[in-house]
């Protein structure tokens, strides 16, 4: 029994390199590299040019806002020894409130704009899934990656992929 096992073994081992290789030689493998559509596919431009517009006033807002707090901060620093202690703490409660609620806005902003962000993303992403299956199909290949550490670039279709996003728009 051991015999039988040991010989089957052996000649797995001696086969199995040779398929293998054999099947290595017609796997057809495409690398997607999923920045450069966020940054270069004219969808990723769009997007990222209606979230500015959609953002803008609310940035400026806080701009302004900043700016009037560190004007706040400079006039009590610059002041506080020539006022009274009620006038004193007076400006520093207000100083304090403006400063919570600047910190409010920007930290809403900041998620509202994430989720923008995240929702711009994971269209064009859909987009590109399905050009990524049309093109995996019409080109027979194999397996399509995204996102690895490191591919040789023979074997990157990013470029395909926003093609094929801009002609489909």
């Amino acid at each position: 029994m051991k015999t039988k096992f040991a010989t089957l073994l052996v000649l797995l081992m001696l086969v199995w390199p040779a398929s293998f290789v054999a099947a290595q030689e017609s796997v057809k493998i495409g690398y997607v590299d999923t920045q450069r559509i966020f940054r270069d596919a004219p969808a990723a431009v769009k997007a990222a040019k209606k979230i500015e517009a959609e953002f803008s006033r609310r940035d400026q807002e806080l701009q302004n806002m900043d700016k009037q707090l560190r004007g706040m901060q400079d006039a009590l620093e610059k002041n506080a020894v020539t006022m009274s202690d009620t006038d004193r703490r007076a400006k520093e409660k207000e100083l304090n409130e403006l400063a919570r609620e600047f910190q409010r806005k920007q930290r809403e902003f900041r998620e509202d704009l994430n989720l923008r962000q995240n929702e711009e993303n994971a269209a064009i992403i859909e987009k590109a899934n399905r050009a990524i299956k049309q093109l995996a199909e019409s080109e027979k290949f194999d397996l399509i990656v995204q996102d690895v550490v490191w591919a040789s670039p023979k074997l990157d279709i990013t470029d395909k992929i926003i093609k094929a996003l801009t002609d489909g728009k």
